[in-house]
């Protein structure tokens, strides 16, 4: 698919010192409460534990660089670092969009100053990656996330410079994964000795490549090939390897994933280790072959006017927190808190806010790319505009008839809220990928209303576009 080559400009390169226990994060860009900013600095401190910290940066550098599906090494990618006050919170995307990688270093694992709050990319190099790979030990990491006060004053310009090309299903997939993610729940919680049992008895290489079912048992989780009701899908076992170097750190493994029943096929899921101070996800896509970007789960938060407008007034009040409280936004807007909740959902396709499945809650922060795009790189929301601009759609009560080609395509909206259609479309895949654009078509002549509000379903079967 295509995409655009995005540019980072560093005013050095990043850096870790194993024997001082010392890492420092070169950032490019971004965007901080007083507004853009070209080499913001968040941080300098310590973090509570060096071999833990270190490695929970590298893993999340290391996903950033890996493609799970016909694996190669992809172009590296450098991870976003949001400073919201109390935490640092590193992200990244796999090179397949199969897999969200998020380090979350709290305000306990904190011991320094914050200067700032934000969201910026911090620079990740090779010589980087191996030092981090190196450092060791429980003595506390020094950490810099910005550019020292010297090199600010002295440096002309930038020095390093990188561009990356960023393909739009790779963008699409970071708007997607947090919508997806805030219909989970948390499904099990192993603590550290049968996090470390099970995630060491998972299947690799070719014994992998089929669905699999984790089902709560006791205190742990066994494999199972189908799923039961309460199970939490797996597919692609091997992509959780980026948690392998930290379990003799976890303290519990918890799991979040959607409500399944006996006939759901596979969809997402959320992994989290525990550590000190720290927690580490990693969010799967259905099938390794198959990226976030295509789920379609963006296209609800999309297809309304008033949500949108909603969204503008919202995003405006925020400022960085590390968790966005519906009913103070409720009161500072004057919106009821189901619009200000669509209207997050809004913001989260564009990259603006994250959903964190440990807290229920979504946090601010910023993505380093152009929002406008997310929309145009949705085509069924365009089609589906441009049915009801041309007149295609015609509504008989529960009932619509929507002409495409001289083509009629039936919707109908049943009791329990949701909508169907006899198009080729949605009898392969359902609900699994959102809606068709003749759904969509019908909502939007119908009220401008999705069928069901974003939120927590359960995972129905089908396949994927």
């Amino acid at each position: 698919m295509a995409g655009t080559a995005h540019s980072y400009a560093y005013l050095g390169r990043s850096a870790a010192d194993p024997a001082h226990r010392r890492v420092g994060l070169q950032t490019s860009g971004g965007v901080t409460v007083a507004g853009p900013a070209a080499h913001p600095r968040f941080f300098t401190g310590f973090l509570a534990a060096a071999e833990p910290a270190a490695a929970g940066l590298l893993a999340v550098a290391n996903v950033a660089q890996a493609r799970y599906f016909q694996p190669q090494v992809a172009a590296l990618r450098d991870p976003v670092v949001t400073c919201n006050g109390d935490r640092l919170r590193f992200e990244s995307f796999s090179g397949c969009c199969g897999v969200y990688a998020r380090l979350d270093v709290l305000s306990e694992a904190l011991d320094g100053e914050v200067l700032d709050r934000g969201t910026t990319n911090v620079d990740v190099n090779g010589p980087l990656r191996e030092a981090l790979a190196r450092i060791g030990g429980a003595d506390p990491l020094h950490l810099a996330v910005g550019p020292d006060e010297l090199a600010v004053t002295t440096l002309d310009g930038p020095v390093v410079e990188k561009k990356v090309p960023l393909p739009e299903r790779w963008l699409r997939g970071f708007a997607e994964v947090q919508v997806i993610a805030a219909g989970f729940d948390q499904r099990a919680e192993l603590p550290a000795t049968e996090a470390l049992r099970f995630l060491r008895s998972l299947p690799g290489g070719a014994r992998a490549g089929g669905a699999l079912w984790a089902v709560p048992a006791g205190r742990s989780l066994r494999l199972a090939a189908r799923p039961v009701p309460g199970a939490v899908s797996l597919p692609g076992p091997q992509r959780l390897e980026a948690l392998r170097p930290l379990l003799r750190h976890a303290g519990a493994l918890r799991v979040y994933g959607p409500v399944v029943g006996a006939a759901s096929l596979p969809v997402a899921s959320a992994w989290e280790l525990e550590l000190r101070g720290m927690r580490l996800l990693l969010t799967l896509s259905p099938e390794p072959r198959r990226g976030f970007s295509g789920e379609g789960a963006v296209l609800d938060a999309l297809a309304g006017d008033q949500v949108e407008a909603d969204a503008d007034l919202v995003g405006a009040l925020l400022a960085f927190e590390p968790r966005v409280e519906v009913d103070l936004l409720a009161e500072r807007s004057g919106l009821p808190a189901a619009r200000v909740r669509a209207a997050l959902g809004q913001l989260g396709t564009a990259g603006r806010v994250g959903f964190d499945v440990a807290e229920a809650a979504y946090f601010h922060r910023e993505l380093p790319y152009d929002a406008a795009r997310v929309e145009r790189m949705n085509p069924r929301l365009g089609g589906a505009r441009a049915l009801v601009a041309a007149g295609a759609v015609h509504l008989d009560g529960d009932l619509a008839t929507v002409v495409v080609d001289d083509r009629a395509h039936r919707v109908r909206f049943l009791a329990d809220g949701t909508a169907a259609c006899t198009c080729p479309w949605w009898a392969r895949y359902r609900r699994s990928r959102g809606r068709c654009k003749h759904v969509l078509a019908a909502e939007m002549a119908r009220g401008g209303e999705p069928a069901v509000p974003g939120g927590k379903a359960e995972a129905t079967t089908g396949g994927g576009q």
